[in-house]
């Protein structure tokens, strides 16, 4: 028997290039597929829109004077010829009633008489607090006199932008000139301009308290490349209807179904959104309660 100088070699597992290739493509399938469906989620979420709930709110009328002149009591006024009723002659037991009412106010009568004598003018005025004219509850502070509104921007051709996609118009009033001077799309390089009567405006409006600080400078610099000079004149921002009923929808929802009557102070600011701008609340303040 012959015996083998030969000795087995050790066997060795390799990995061929079939499996490397295999092994490649389905790295680079689970990589793939991973992004995929990560876009798929980016996608979908842009789709689903994913809102609060909104507070219905009621939109409350405030009391005010508008044009009349500031009284503690309001003039009646002369009744039309349809609310007049025809004249009889009472029965001489309510003509006995009358006279014992009046005997009883005449008092009342003459120190309501003597405090209208020490006033100005003639009439007792009306009682209702300054605002556009209206029958509303007198227990409120009105929204021009309770909102602040911050524009956050670093230059004027960004806060004309805001102003024209709010659709907010400057205005110039007084100095000697018995129209209201407006002016629109402020971005553009000729904005739109026209002329008004006070009496014919009856919009939200609100200037700024610091009248030197940057943004009322950004007003006036609007103003006059529109044309319309502000020398000695107060400048304004006339809000449309829409934009006031969303800055009442967003004090409400903040509010959390508080009573309007509690409303002291609300701070508003302007914020860039994937639309355009907006605003939200920052602060707000409340008032206790009032008395019922």
């Amino acid at each position: 028997m012959k015996s083998s100088s030969r000795t087995d070699a050790p066997r060795v597992l390799r990995v061929s290039a079939y499996d490397q290739v295999a092994g490649m493509l389905v790295a680079l399938l689970i990589v793939i597929g991973f992004f995929v469906s990560l876009l798929f989620i980016i996608w979908l979420t842009s789709r689903l829109l994913f809102t609060q709930r909104a507070i219905p709110v009621e939109l409350v009328e405030y009391a005010g004077r508008g044009d009349h002149a500031a009284g503690f009591e309001r003039d009646l006024e002369e009744p039309s010829m349809d609310e007049i009723e025809e004249l009889i002659e009472p029965e001489l037991e309510t003509t006995l009633e009358v006279i014992t009412d009046l005997m009883s106010t005449q008092e009342a009568v003459f120190d309501a008489i003597e405090v209208a004598a020490a006033g100005t003018g003639t009439g007792m005025g009306d009682s209702r607090g300054p605002g556009p004219l209206g029958e509303g509850r007198d227990d409120l502070i009105p929204p021009w006199e309770r909102w602040e509104i911050r524009f956050t921007t670093s230059g004027v051709n960004a806060y004309a932008r805001q102003l024209d996609f709010f659709k907010i118009e400057l205005g110039a009033a007084g100095g000697g000139s018995s129209t209201v001077d407006y002016a629109a799309n402020l971005a553009a390089s000729r904005p739109t301009t026209r002329s008004g009567s006070p009496e014919d405006e009856d919009r939200l409006y609100m200037s700024w308290r610091d009248g030197d600080s940057t943004l009322a400078a950004f007003d006036r610099q609007l103003l006059a490349k529109a044309g319309i000079s502000t020398e000695r004149r107060m400048v304004l921002q006339f809000y449309p209807p829409d934009v006031e009923r969303r800055l009442l929808t967003l004090e409400a929802t903040q509010a959390r179904g508080r009573d309007a009557g509690e409303f002291l102070k609300t701070v508003f600011a302007v914020i860039e959104t994937r639309d355009g701008y907006d605003f939200e609340v920052v602060e707000q303040y409340f008032r206790p309660a009032p008395a019922l």
